[in-house]
């Protein structure tokens, strides 16, 4: 799923003009090191911040010089990522959505949608 979700992906400007399709960077945590997606970032040009699980690295340094170098990972960059984290857990905090209940993707995206716009509009009603 994530080159569909990579697809879909926008990232606005600030002075405005059409949105941009290909982040600076993409941080993931361990899950996300797998030789696809580091090489489909790689191809669009998008940096990872993805370490590098132990055991990756283990088959690694098993194969010696053929194994490669270990993949750029810019660990104060990463520490950033824990708002991401901190966004999915307010996003699970609905049934729904945390148990994956509905089985449909549209209906599931739907769902997020909601979410989104209702918390939206909770910080928009906090402003003067």
């Amino acid at each position: 799923m994530f080159e569909p979700l990579m697809a879909h992906l926008q990232v606005p400007r600030q002075g405005g003009g059409r949105a941009r399709t290909r982040p600076d960077r993409v941080r993931g945590d361990k899950a996300y090191s797998s030789r696809a997606i580091r090489t489909h970032l790689r191809r669009r040009g998008i940096r990872a911040v993805i370490p590098e699980p132990a055991d990756q690295a283990g088959h690694r340094k098993r194969r010696g010089s053929r194994g490669g170098r270990p993949p750029a990972f810019d660990a104060q960059d990463y520490r950033g990522r824990n708002v991401i984290e901190r966004s999915f857990n307010q996003l699970k905090r609905w049934r729904g959505i945390a148990t994956r209940y509905d089985k449909l993707a549209t209906v599931y995206r739907a769902a997020i949608l909601i979410h989104d716009v209702i918390t939206w509009t909770k910080t928009l009603s906090d402003t003067a």
